[in-house]
């Protein structure tokens, strides 16, 4: 699911796209292009991209009709999806999205935000002082908004939660039961952008950051919502203060992840693991359920279930004790 609140401009014929961003040596005819999504989303009429061989299990079973790639993976590809070949996949990607979604790149501050006083849930909601609510914003019953909180347009936050002091919610999905501690930024853009021609060209942050039930979430923490999926924080799952979750992560449920924790994108955490402070994970991997990792350790590559790591690069814990000893 791509963010629901941001608006899709198309159809769009294929041959537009494909020259809009400069790529001629096609042929296709004037197919009708409805969205762009991942791999995995994608549907008849819409197109996707491939840029890596880890992600060859998606693109063998891609629905997606057509799909920007490189010319050594285009065979991956299922016969019903036709290749678009490119040297720029994820750049050319992003910019195909901005065409779909070109209120997606920017986030300007809400000017739709008014007092709370003035909307419906001025007695809904018990609430402190300094509050700001902006439009297409549902809360439900039994909640609490601390001092100095906004939550901007584009959010929707389920019953019993408590949102805490100076903290800013956008684009994002709430479960029950939620609590967000003070000082929180949740449902911005994400951290993404390309070099192209001297300057940055920013990937389009189309997802959702969704919070599931029973979750909390620490002092000072940043969750980025996606960019063509969502950022998702499973059941049950407590993050401890200053972690910061970019765009596309996945967290399990049953989770527990210790302060200063930091996830690149689009990296995916099973159920019941723990994460000791100071941890890094880079981006896309796939920590397995049950996973131990120790504090400071740095996550370079894929943990099946069940493991115990610690270190730089992480390793086995009963590895990194032994070498450590052995010093």
């Amino acid at each position: 699911m791509t963010n629901p609140f941001f608006k899709n401009t198309g159809p769009h014929d294929i041959s537009y796209l494909l020259k809009s961003i400069d790529l001629l040596n096609h042929n296709f005819s004037d197919e009708k292009v409805k969205d762009i999504k991942d791999l995995h989303s994608s549907q008849l009429g819409e197109i996707t991209f491939f840029h890596s061989k880890k992600y060859e299990y998606l693109a063998k079973v891609t629905k997606a009709s057509f799909c920007l790639t490189t010319e050594n993976l285009k065979s991956i590809l299922p016969d019903t999806c036709k290749p678009i070949i490119t040297s720029k996949v994820l750049l050319h990607t992003a910019q195909i999205t901005k065409i779909f979604y070109p209120d997606s790149v920017t986030d300007d501050f809400d000017n739709s935000v008014q007092d709370i006083i003035k909307t419906e849930y001025k007695d809904k909601v018990k609430f402190g002082k300094n509050i700001l609510i902006g439009s297409n914003v549902k809360i439900g019953s039994n909640c609490l908004i601390g001092h100095n909180s906004i939550i901007e347009k584009n959010v929707s936050i389920g019953d019993n939660c408590k949102i805490g002091s100076n903290v800013i919610i956008r684009n994002s999905l709430i479960k029950n039961n939620v609590h967000i501690l003070d000082g929180c930024v949740i449902g911005k853009k994400g951290f993404g952008f390309f070099p192209d021609k001297n300057s940055n060209f920013r990937y389009p942050q189309v997802g959702i950051v969704i919070i599931e039930e029973n979750a909390e979430i620490g002092c000072g923490s940043t969750i980025d919502r996606g960019s063509l999926s969502n950022t998702i924080i499973g059941k049950n799952t407590y993050l401890d203060n200053q972690i910061h979750i970019a765009h596309n992560v996945k967290i399990g449920e049953n989770c527990i992840i210790a302060g200063q924790v930091g996830f690149a994108g689009s990296s995916t955490l099973g159920n019941n693991v723990m994460i000791g402070g100071q941890a890094g994970i880079s981006g896309h991997l796939k920590i397995g359920n049950n996973v131990q990792i120790g504090g400071g350790s740095g996550v370079i590559k894929n943990i099946p279930d069940n493991s115990k790591v610690m270190g730089y690069p992480a390793k086995d814990i009963k590895n990194f004790i032994r070498e450590k000893n052995d010093r």
